[in-house]
């Protein structure tokens, strides 16, 4: 290697965002100092968003295999078998920062992003979701931010042809400066034909193909990594700018390329780009990578090593073929109009070698750079204003008085409101494997030739993981597993997304574990194996950070499409069955914000033994035929849940009349409580006693509250009748409160 070009100086270090211990060890590793462009590779492959530097000692905790695991963590996605030689290959991944900067371009890049860890796993793309947090809608900004993001979403996704099914939408004034865009997507692939991303065969060629590189991105893996300030909109740079028509085309290249016996591995060029792709790779074989930067193909002059390979330009990937396979994947990407270009060899030396017009740029061993960053186990212990906010005076809290002004109030706040306006700019239909459109517990999917079908949910109480961060997440996968039980699925894998503050404090650390050990303990109890995921740190401005939100997104199988099930009432006359039991559970609530204005008391009780029964119970009664819909009790309570439950659907909507026994709880905390392991069922008469007999042989508790009927949602406590308004009036209030808002504007 040639003496540095460029003094490494202090300021270059931190400006790299590297610790001085860190760039010690990079000394230690290289056996010198390193040049400009090896500061940027180890900057970017030792962020926290590529080296996962803070969390890896506490992820590996996760369960992460079971018998119908393909592949776990460690590669681009997870791959769960569902039979018939077929799988399911899923994944999330956050896009927090650069929609922040650019909500257009950041939330478009997220999704161009999360479908090329799919495919390029051989499976082809069939669903979408995504979960979002912004502000209140009450400021101009957190307006603009969730406009662009949606259309940067749909533009994306529905140019691309993949369905945006569902997903999930928070607002809080907490994520005004640091929104969450979280997305999610799922593929099939045949079980025999799952690529990963290796660099195996001493001697094997490796080709770029997709899109020129520009310098666009560069170091956004860095930016990702580090928390915002007041002048962080200036970072657009940073920035990718997505093509889905481009895409379009890498995926289309890519299958092809995969049914033919051409490649050895393939990887996207994701976070940190050609860096990333090329050691990591060159790693999981435990060989080495030449690179002659000279050949790869870039849209901007003057472009110098360290931009090549740190631009995160978008639609490019990497792929190892077998020896004297050049020409046929050269011809397959010419053929789908893509820029292709041989540009290194597999060696078998450990070493990712840079050249450029023939000189050596950079050396390192790859498995430095993709394996062997720091990792920290920093200190965590719980903030000192803890105590206080779990420290909820029912004594002091007035029960409600009106509670149809109160129901109407929830149905109207923006986080339990028909997200209508958001999914109507998505294509949720195309592709024509859509059967329950965005509006249930959960979106399914049929798979085409197979009598299956897959279900899809994302969820997480960000509300409840800042209050007990270990209850939140627990109960964060009981819901979702909730989700698909009522939608006639059982849980098969989950994804994560897990979005904190700086891991550097002390709380936010705790936070941290605290959810990562209820995931575990959750995810082991229901036996559902967590195998993909993310890590997102750094969400917080000026030092105020975001709620501890660890988005997941779970995945079920539904053996026989036709039991698919779906949360709103079918017809007259059915009775309505509540499963589950209710108790004082307002801590946390949407009730205890909307009403109160208080984000404060504990979570809401979760028992996983009764959590369990209950699926299987909802399983069993939905497998058997014995119910015409299932709806997950959760934000809002059971006066919302019964609400949704009568105007949701999409052809009709149905009154009901409910009657709740009185009890010694207050009237707020059975109307709009949070309570978990409840479902509101309805049935015919004609099944009643065999529900009820279903439910007491697993320990359910269940009665009957009522029956679908007339025009108007009628709730009586005893002989007290406490709601009593026309569904249409409901229905008003819920379905048109976002877009009301958006158009005040």
């Amino acid at each position: 290697m040639n003496k540095p070009a460029v003094m490494i100086t202090k300021d270059l270090i931190a400006q790299h965002n590297l610790t001085d211990d860190e760039h010690k060890k990079i000394v230690e590793i290289l056996g010198r100092a390193p040049n400009l462009t090896e500061l940027g590779m180890f900057s970017v492959m030792w962020s926290e968003h590529c080296s996962y530097k803070s969390s890896r000692v506490h992820l590996k905790k996760l369960p992460t295999t079971g018998p119908r695991v393909v592949q776990g963590p460690g590669e681009n996605a997870g791959v769960v078998d569902i039979g018939d030689g077929l799988c399911v290959v899923f994944k999330m991944e956050s896009h927090n920062h650069p929609s922040f900067i650019e909500p257009y371009q950041g939330a478009a890049t997220g999704v161009g992003g999360i479908l090329r860890d799919v495919f390029t796993m051989g499976a082809r793309p069939i669903a979408l979701l995504d979960s979002l947090r912004f502000g209140g809608l009450d400021t101009p900004k957190n307006r603009h931010l969730m406009k662009g993001v949606v259309a940067g979403i749909a533009g994306y996704g529905n140019c691309m042809g993949v369905p945006t099914v569902g997903g999930e939408i928070v607002f809080n004034d907490i994520y005004s400066l640091n929104p969450l865009v979280n997305v999610f997507c799922l593929g099939i692939a045949r079980k025999d034909k799952i690529f990963l991303g290796t660099a195996a065969g001493v001697g094997n060629p490796v080709i770029y193909f997709g899109s020129k590189t520009g310098r666009d991105g560069i170091h956004g893996a860095t930016m990702a990594s580090d928390s915002f300030d007041d002048e962080s909109e200036q970072k657009r740079p940073t920035v990718q700018v997505g093509d889905p028509f481009q895409e379009k085309l890498l995926l289309e290249a890519c299958l092809e390329l995969m049914a033919g016996d051409l490649l050895v591995g393939i990887q996207d060029m994701g976070a940190a780009g050609l860096t990333s792709s090329s050691c990591e790779m060159a790693s999981r074989a435990g060989n080495g990578m030449e690179l002659d930067l000279t050949h790869v193909p870039r849209r901007e002059p003057g472009m110098t090593p360290y931009e090549l390979m740190l631009s995160e330009s978008q639609e490019r990937m990497l792929m190892v073929a077998k020896a004297g396979k050049e020409d046929a994947c050269i011809a397959i990407c010419r053929k789908w109009d893509l820029d292709v270009a041989v540009v290194g060899t597999v060696t078998g030396d450990g070493i990712l070698r840079v050249k450029d017009q023939g000189k050596v740029v950079a050396e390192i061993p790859a498995k430095s750079l993709a394996d062997d960053g720091p990792r920290y186990e920093r200190p965590y212990q719980p903030p000192e204003y803890q105590d206080m906010l779990t420290n909820l005076n029912y004594d002091l809290l007035p029960d409600v008085k009106d509670a149809n002004a109160a129901l109407l109030s929830l149905l109207e706040s923006p986080t339990i409101a028909s997200k209508r306006w958001v999914y109507q700019q998505y294509d949720h239909m195309v592709r024509t494997n859509t059967m329950v459109r965005p509006g249930s517990d959960a979106a399914v999917v049929r798979i085409k030739g197979t009598n299956k079908a897959v279900a899809m949910t994302v969820d997480c109480n960000s509300r409840y993981c800042m209050l007990h961060p270990y209850e939140g997440a627990r109960i964060a996968v009981a819901e979702a597993a909730r989700n698909l039980a009522c939608s006639g699925a059982e849980p098969i894998g989950l994804t994560d997304c897990l979005n904190f503050g700086n891991p550097e404090r002390p709380e936010i650390m705790w936070q941290f574990v605290l959810a990562v050990e209820g995931i575990k303990d959750a995810c082991e109890r229901l036996a559902v194996p967590v195998v993909s995921g993310n890590v997102s740190f750094y969400n917080e401005t000026n030092g105020l950070s975001i709620y501890p939100t660890p988005m997941l997104g779970m995945v079920g199988l539904i053996e026989q499409a036709d039991q698919t099930m779906t949360q709103w009432f079918k017809q007259d006359g059915d009775e309505i069955i509540l499963l589950g039991a209710t108790r004082e559970d307002l801590g946390g609530s949407e009730y205890l914000k909307i009403i109160h204005a208080r984000e404060q008391g504990s979570p809401p009780l979760l028992n996983m033994d009764a959590e369990k029964a209950l699926h299987e119970c909802v399983l069993a009664l939905v497998r058997r035929g014995l119910v015409q819909s299932a709806h997950d009790c959760s934000d809002g309570g059971l006066a919302v849940t019964l609400a949704e439950s009568c105007f949701s659907g999409q052809d009709r909507k149905l009154g009901a009349v409910v009657r709740l026994a009185p009890g010694r709880i207050r009237k707020d905390a059975v109307l709009f409580g949070e309570s978990q392991s409840r479902v509101v069922l309805s049935a015919k008469p004609s099944h009643r006693q065999a529900i009820l007999d279903q439910a007491k042989s697993l320990g359910v508790p269940a009665e009957v509250i009522g029956s679908v009927t007339g025009a108007r949602l009628t709730i009586s406590l005893g002989e007290a009748t406490v709601v009593d308004v026309p569904v249409p009036t409901l229905h008003d209030r819920w379905a048109l409160s976002i877009e009301r808002t958006l158009n005040q504007a």
